[in-house]
């Protein structure tokens, strides 16, 4: 006989969650019991392992793909957990690109696409999540501390960070009275595959002095920031969490 499985008390959807701050994300909040659907845009095979994992756990999980910054798809994608699953607690968007340049020889098309993938996409997912998020929840968005920082070559990128903030202050005001909370987590250098993309050893010996703790970042140090703004978090709203080891 057919059975349906029992809701889960909290289900969470985290964009991005096939590999680095984003699988780690998942990961965490699954830990924590919350039922987690795993988006990927284009690796399904690294976003079904993330489901493995929690599952193997005695978690609850599904995968589900599309463009973050297509609206009918993110649109199907929000349909999909909240038919498969019940509802949506938790939407937590960490899905980006980081394309680095100096201003002057920036070529336009990777502008464009930077300003699609971090805006747009942030635009989009967000907006379905301030239509869908269940009273009690929250929605996270992904800075950079690098808005701080102003490190040579990160101003598209930082430009799209930077606008992400401010659209995440203004919609947690605008959302008063859901009792959901806004805020937006803004890591330092952190291990991913992302970041560590086209750094020599110097570099990266020189970005883990930088902090007064000495060291990188971890995906799961982020995933701990987003785990409270998730859960325990709740007088934190409206907010940008620079959560960077200390790094001014």
């Amino acid at each position: 006989m057919h059975t349906t499985p029992a809701p889960f008390p909290r289900i969470a959807l985290v964009t991005g969650a096939s590999g680095g701050i984003g699988r780690a994300v998942a990961l965490r909040l699954a830990a924590d019991g919350l039922a987690v659907a795993v988006h990927y845009a284009g690796n399904r095979a690294a976003a079904e392992s993330t489901v493995a994992d929690i599952t193997a756990a005695g978690g609850r999980a599904l995968a589900v793909g599309g463009d973050v910054a297509d609206d009918a798809a993110m649109a199907a994608v929000f349909d999909t957990v909240e038919q498969e699953v019940g509802g949506l607690d938790v939407v937590v968007h960490t899905a980006g690109v980081m394309v680095l340049g100096p201003l002057a020889d920036y070529p336009l098309d990777d502008f464009d696409r930077i300003v699609r993938t971090n805006l747009r996409g942030t635009f989009v997912v967000t907006q379905q999540a301030a239509r869908r998020v269940r009273p009690g929840g929250a929605i996270v968005t992904f800075s950079t501390t690098v808005t701080r920082t102003a490190f040579p070559s990160y101003g598209p990128y930082v430009a799209t960070k930077a606008a992400v903030e401010g659209m995440t202050m203004i919609l947690a005001r605008e959302l008063r009275g859901r009792d959901i909370t806004v805020n937006a987590v803004a890591p330092g250098p952190t291990t991913t595959p992302l970041f560590l993309e086209g750094k020599d050893e110097a570099t990266l010996r020189g970005l883990a002095q930088a902090a007064p703790l000495e060291r990188l970042g971890r995906p799961e140090d982020i995933a701990e920031t987003v785990a409270f703004l998730a859960g325990p978090g709740r007088w934190v709203n409206g907010q940008t969490l620079f959560a960077n080891g200390g790094l001014a």
